[in-house]
């Protein structure tokens, strides 16, 4: 059963509100603008809905209009308060220079204002009042710049962290101020008692879906006197204030949840509410021992927990919920879909590491006491999978064997595990600053001793991490003498891990000390090298550091190709666009410059000055860090990979039999099979560099099909693998999450047995 704890994002429509929709769409059908009965009646429900609204938002005054949802209103809002500046301006009467608007808002208010400003060619500054650790606005800033501003816009309550404004002491701020002030009420409705007519707010945008109504339906409150400029015009519904016909069912089913609201018994009280919250917090403090709230309980909505893990991300986090059945949100989801720290927790100043772990839990009103008590009950199987794949601090003992490599990415920055299974010697290359205590933790918690911590070169976008990894393992640490700047032990010609051994190669250029560490079996035969940023998918490091060695590059690269011929993999320390892994035949047909030199048909003059070229001028990467190479254009072309569930039902049948792989992570995939009984062959992510050689020699016609939770991950991996050569590599099309309970689920797919 899914446990659906994202009620900031939107909410199920609440059975009366669903069954009020159905009867408008099937007898109160008419056009509230006809004037024929089924025309009034129409009318008379729109009426109906209006004075609910009215009375459950304190609003017996002002104009209270029907839109399609909160970001209308906020348009409508916006508009009306800027053209009304404009219009002062056009009189010849000087404005207030500034829009204020609260650094914790929802986008959709800078968005707007920043449009409306622009197309209306006001040239307003348009700045953001800050907040404090506590998430509420900075009362005495406001109080200093309010006289300058014309619009302030600020919310009720926040979506990410449930803060509530505190809307006295703003209004209190604003006192003696002429600017019009845009509350948006979005996450109050049903929660707050706004007491409208109460206040001089002027606008309050709502969108019905987030309180148990349809998606597609709101309301925008304007204050008596307040401007009002519509942004719809045409037949003059809603008092010529907003055109279109009325979304009648929308408004009958948004009707039926204020009926609730006011009758009560429906929506839990506040003191349960908090009751709610306190439980599924102290499971979280019971999953995850390090958790840390991200907001004050005591000024908060009752219904939102915001909270970070420390050593965890939020992808790692969301990953493991959505298997567990828990679905919840890394923040806003209007920017789920990207991968960036929350503005919100910036804004309140929290450490980077909380900005970019942060998820949000946010359970409804109508929640049931079983619904909640599953939870605590999930969250608590979720810390138990945590800790017996190693994931969670303190813990000791792993479940199975250990891989021989594990691949971890920070904004595209790798680093890697070396293990060998039968010495339980460890090597980590590429340390990474964020990751110090996790890698601490998995080899803590796997009883492995460290041979050695080693960089391929000095970073030039982040310091090394690799004596911070040391003295957080001192008791884990083989006997080692000094090492040297990259961390290999002095006097040492091959690190000896008992299975395997590690060789070193020095490959100047990308910097001076650029080295490649070359991996053999007990057989002596190289398995893969490591090459740092000399070689990446797609990209030859940048060669314009101080210290680095351009006129030796060209020279390396024959050498390492002596070294480890066409078809060995390469490891990078950057994969930005999550190759996993390259060869040297591979890069030769996507790099020209890198095939030129290694033919010998330029010299190394010739390959110095054209790379020198490339790299003029380079953008940081969308992590917003330093790019550590040139990638070519053919590197960012994406092939569709995706499959739908019914192409693959119909191999599975039809044949040639597909080879399916499941990338989830060992703490996901002991949450159970999502999406019905696909036996998937596991191979996870972190650990797929293991399988790319027997992968890359499966028979060109085999299709090879990755699964995840929901088709991100797995559509890495199928690209990776095209990359690498095999043609009919692909990813199952919505993941997980889209794959049919049942194989009688599918159209035509009733006789195969799964």
């Amino acid at each position: 059963m899914e446990i659906y704890l994202d009620a900031n994002a939107t909410t199920p429509v609440l059975a009366q509100a669903r069954a009020a929709a159905l009867s408008v769409m099937a007898d109160t059908f008419g056009n509230p603008s006809s004037i024929h009965g089924s025309g009034l009646r129409a009318r008379a429900l729109l009426d109906e809905v209006r004075a609910a609204a009215r009375r459950v938002l304190g609003a017996p005054t002002g104009q209270l209009l029907f839109t399609s949802g909160a970001t209308e209103g906020i348009q409508t809002a916006v508009l009306s308060a800027l053209h009304a500046l404009r219009q002062r301006r056009i009189a010849g009467e000087t404005i207030p220079a500034r829009v204020l608007y609260g650094a914790t808002e929802h986008k959709a208010v800078p968005e707007a204002l920043r449009h409306w400003n622009a197309l209306l060619g006001l040239q307003l500054h348009i700045e953001a009042i800050p907040v404090g650790a506590d998430g509420r606005h900075d009362l005495a800033w406001l109080s200093r710049h309010a006289p300058e501003a014309g619009l302030v816009c600020t919310m009720a309550a926040n979506n990410e962290t449930g803060v509530i404004s505190d809307l006295d002491g703003i209004a209190a701020a604003l006192a003696g101020s002429g600017a019009l002030w845009l509350v948006d009420g979005v996450q109050a409705l049903g929660k707050l008692p706004l007491h409208l007519a109460e206040r001089r707010i002027d606008y309050a945008p709502f969108s019905g879906h987030k309180l148990y109504a349809p998606k597609g339906i709101g309301m925008l409150y304007v204050r008596e006197g307040a401007p009002l400029t519509p942004l719809l015009m045409g037949g003059g519904q809603e008092g010529a204030l907003r055109a279109g016909t009325e979304n009648m069912a929308g408004i009958a089913a948004l009707g039926a949840v204020l009926s609730a609201l006011e009758a009560g018994g429906v929506f839990a009280s506040p003191e349960r509410l908090q009751a709610q919250r306190d439980r599924l917090a102290a499971a979280l403090r019971d999953a995850f021992p390090g958790v840390v709230f991200n907001a004050p309980f005591e000024s908060s909505l009752p219904t939102t927990l915001n909270f970070s893990v420390p050593g965890m991300s939020a992808r790692m986090l969301l990953d493991l919920f959505d298997a567990a059945g828990l679905r919840m949100s890394g923040g806003s989801a209007c920017s789920a879909a990207r991968a960036q720290p929350s503005y919100v927790l910036e804004a309140m100043g929290l450490p980077a590491w909380q900005t970019e772990s942060a998820v949000r839990l946010s359970f409804g009103a109508a929640d049931s006491a079983g619904l909640i008590d599953e939870a605590c009950a999930r969250l608590q199987s979720c810390g138990e999978a945590l800790r017996a794949t190693c994931q969670s601090e303190g813990v000791q003992g792993a479940d199975g064997p250990v891989e021989l490599l594990t691949r971890f990415v920070v904004d595209g920055a790798c680093c890697y595990i070396v293990a060998d299974e039968s010495s339980r010697r460890c090597v980590v290359i590429d340390p990474l600053p964020q990751l110090t205590d996790r890698l601490a933790q998995w080899i803590h918690c796997r009883q492995l001793e460290l041979a050695a911590v080693l960089d391929t070169h000095s970073h030039g976008d982040h310091a090394s991490s690799a004596q911070a990894l040391r003295d957080a393992l001192p008791a884990s640490l083989g006997k080692c003498d000094a090492v040297d700047g990259l961390g290999w032990p002095r006097g040492v010609q091959a690190l000896d891990l008992g299975g395997h051994r590690l060789l070193r190669m020095s490959v100047p250029g990308h910097t001076q000390d650029s080295t490649a560490y070359l991996l053999h079996d007990g057989l002596q035969q190289l398995r893969l090298a490591f090459v740092g940023d000399t070689v990446m998918p797609g990209a030859l490091g940048r060669s314009d550091f101080e210290q680095s060695a351009p006129a030796a590059f060209g020279a390396s690269l024959r050498a390492l190709e002596q070294a480890v011929g066409p078809h060995t993999l390469l490891l990078p320390a950057h994969d930005y666009d999550n190759r996993f892994a390259t060869t040297l035949s591979v890069e030769c047909a996507a790099q020209p410059l890198l095939a030129a030199v290694l033919q010998g048909r330029l010299s190394d003059e010739s390959f110095a000055m054209e790379k020198a070229a490339l790299e003029q001028a380079l953008a940081p990467t969308e992590y917003q860090t330093l790019a550590c190479g040139a990638r070519s254009e053919c590197s960012l072309f994406d092939e569709q990979v995706e499959l739908p569930s019914t192409e693959l039902l119909a191999q599975m049948s039809a044949g040639p039999a597909p080879m399916l792989v499941d990338v989830r992570e060992p703490f996901e995939s002991r949450m159970g099979m999502a999406g019905g009984a696909l036996d998937a062959q596991p191979v996870p992510l972190s650990t797929l560099i293991n399988a790319l050689p027997a992968l890359t020699r499966l028979p060109a016609e085999t299709p090879l099909v990755f699964v995840c939770r929901s088709g991100n991950r797995s559509a890495q991996a199928a690209r990776a693998l095209r990359r690498l050569g095999h043609a009919q590599a692909w990813s199952l099309a919505g993941g997980l999450a889209l794959w049919p309970a049942q194989a009688g689920d599918v159209p035509g797919a009733e006789a195969l047995a799964i």
